[in-house]
């Protein structure tokens, strides 16, 4: 572990204390999970501490952890289905952090959002809920930013169909694009493994 994880793992056990429900060391990076009651508390205190000074929210997304490497994240206790991962950085003490925050219903995960501490959440904020459902209470703006307008469903749920729910065509005789039902046959496809000798000419 070098000095400067070192540093800021100490900075954060001092200022967090026991809103830290989990702080991981590995491959040079700390991840720091909170309840989700304290995440939007934690964020304000991460960017406002001067001993932390994270001034930057690189990056933010929804995780589904069902069926997420045969139960990995089971060490945390029932937890839900739905995280939410900020990317932190700190220019003025050149330390990264990541932050990870359990959503706290599966049927309807809500959780705080981070957008009046970085602007920069507000389209991330805006991507999670529309590919993982996950509501931000106190979005200002919260609509789908990637699907297309009455689209329905969240197709980065590990439940949501591959081949979607409806496809689109445009239709000559209306001289509209129309949405119908999905045409897909599902099948298994099952890759051709050739066993010949000779194949290629190569003897």
């Amino acid at each position: 572990m070098s000095h400067s994880i070192q540093t800021l793992e100490a900075a954060l056990h001092e200022v967090l204390g026991d809103k830290i429900e989990h702080l991981d060391s590995a491959l040079g990076e700390l991840t720091l999970t909170v309840a989700p009651v304290n995440y939007h508390a934690v964020a304000q205190t991460l960017r406002d501490d001067a001993r932390l000074g994270f001034e930057q929210l690189i990056d933010l997304c929804g995780l589904d952890y069902s069926q997420y490497k045969d139960g990995a994240h089971s060490k945390f206790t029932d937890a839900p289905r739905f995280a939410v991962v900020s990317h932190l950085l700190s220019i003025a003490h050149n330390w990264r952090l990541r932050v990870r925050s359990f959503v706290v219903s599966d049927d309807v995960p809500v959780i705080a959002s981070v957008n009046d501490i970085w602007n920069s959440a507000n389209w991330f904020e805006r991507e999670a809920f529309d590919l993982f459902g996950i509501v931000f209470e106190g979005h200002l703006d919260l609509r789908r930013i990637l699907t297309d307008y009455g689209f329905i469903g969240h197709p980065f749920r590990k439940d949501f169909p591959t081949s979607g729910h409806v496809e689109m065509r445009y239709d000559a005789e209306q001289k509209r694009v129309i949405y119908q039902p999905v045409t897909i046959e599902l099948r298994e496809i099952t890759p051709r493994i050739i066993r010949e000798d000779n194949y290629g000419g190569i003897h």
